[in-house]
């Protein structure tokens, strides 16, 4: 006789589902609640972690930009007491093709240049040699060259290239002042190409309408100071900016 078979009786209880945890490691005094939490905002970590590369996948297959509408000649310094002008597609160092350029606003008629700028500065100067290995990096200020490299000595800078562009358009055609003359942190890119110098890509974000309550953030990638304080309980906060001294 064939046996029958019985269904387990339902208790009437739904059962709690568990978060699978991406990984084993446990920190010290941890509580469930805790792991159960962190597990969650782990997965948001992961899919943010493939959105950021599948936005820089997509932005390497970019179409090519436009071609530079004049080799724009900078002053730089060439020794340790005299300056030299070079053209935009000088900056090219052999076997580098690709050149990131960072307006710093300093322009002539400021005072002192944009805090907010000099701290992405002093995380640039200090990656800037290992940027080197893979391609060009350079700061362009629209102030007299003696200005700017003035401030770079009080601040400390000792690896970056900085260039005026006092005496070329370059910052205007490229965002990084408007007719008014006031300066804007643009961050650009070229590629040179069998001899020709052509736009890639640019910080865009800054004329785009930011969300409500945050800035463009346009530049963030390249500024370790906000994305650190994203890491804390703390945040960002609303009402604090780097200042120039403190």
């Amino acid at each position: 006789m064939p046996r029958t078979k019985h269904k387990k009786r339902s208790t009437g209880r739904k059962k709690t589902p568990t978060t699978k945890s991406a990984h084993h490691t446990r920190f010290p005094n941890e509580t469930s609640a805790y792991r159960k939490a962190r597990d969650r905002l782990l997965k948001q970590e992961i899919d943010l972690r493939r959105r950021v590369e599948a936005v820089a996948a997509a932005r390497r297959k970019l179409r090519p930009g436009g071609e530079v509408p004049e080799d724009y000649v900078f002053e730089e310094q060439a020794d340790l007491t005299g300056t030299r002008r070079v053209r935009l597609s000088e900056l090219f160092a052999p076997g580098r093709d690709t050149l990131i350029l960072y307006n710093y606003m300093y322009g002539p008629k400021m005072e002192r240049p944009c805090p907010m700028c000099t701290s992405i500065v002093d995380s640039l100067d200090g990656a800037s040699t290992h940027v080197n290995q893979r391609a060009n990096i350079a700061i362009v200020a629209r102030s007299p060259l003696p200005r700017i490299l003035a401030f770079a000595r009080e601040r400390g800078w000792r690896h970056l290239r900085f260039l005026s562009s006092s005496d070329n358009n370059y910052n205007r055609d490229y965002l990084g002042e408007d007719a008014d003359g006031r300066q804007w942190p643009m961050l650009n890119v070229f590629v040179k190409r069998n001899g020709r110098v052509r736009h890639f890509w640019g910080s865009e974000l800054a004329f785009a309408k930011a969300d409500k309550g945050q800035s463009p953030r346009h530049v963030d990638m390249i500024w370790p100071l906000w994305n650190l304080f994203d890491l804390t309980p703390e945040g960002r906060g609303s009402d604090w900016h780097p200042r120039l001294a403190y």
